[in-house]
């Protein structure tokens, strides 16, 4: 029985520089614009920048799947690293922890980014699983995403 990607770890490096790739990857709501997933975050409770504690609430689609799932920045540390973690709820008990980091790569940035299912009751699991096949292997798409954000940091 299938079930979805628990952790991935992928990297890129991209022709734009640590402060400009920062630039797009520590504003959430900027994630519209490299996603091949979500399609827009907006601040929760009158933030309006990445800092711990702060929570968003993203928007996704798949197809013609969509959801929203709010989240909790965990840790930033600017220009170098950008944590956050999907927030469990009844309907959807599953929380998923990610983390975007950067490193001065030559004269470019190597963008790294890496998720860890932490929770994921199973029954959860196999229904994503099938009703998001595109879950079950998300490697190639993340590095997708990736280069995506040395396109819209160095525009």
């Amino acid at each position: 029985m299938s079930q979805v990607q628990k952790h991935s770890h992928v990297e890129v490096v991209v022709d734009a520089t640590p402060e400009q790739v920062w630039a797009v990857v520590s504003d959430p709501t900027r994630v519209g614009e490299w996603s091949h997933e979500c399609v827009g975050v907006t601040w929760l409770d009158g933030a309006h920048r990445a800092e711990p504690g702060v929570r968003f609430r993203g928007r996704s689609r798949v197809g013609l799947v969509r959801w929203t799932r709010t989240c909790e920045i965990l840790a930033v540390e600017p220009r170098r690293e950008l944590v956050w973690r999907t927030i469990p709820t009844l309907l959807v008990p599953d929380s998923t922890r990610w983390r975007i980091s950067l490193a001065p790569a030559g004269g470019g940035t190597r963008i790294t980014q890496a998720f860890e299912v932490l929770r994921a009751p199973w029954f959860h699991d196999r229904l994503f699983a099938r009703v998001l096949p595109s879950h079950q292997d998300r490697d190639a798409r993340l590095v997708e995403d990736l280069q995506r954000i040395g396109v819209v940091a160095r525009s």
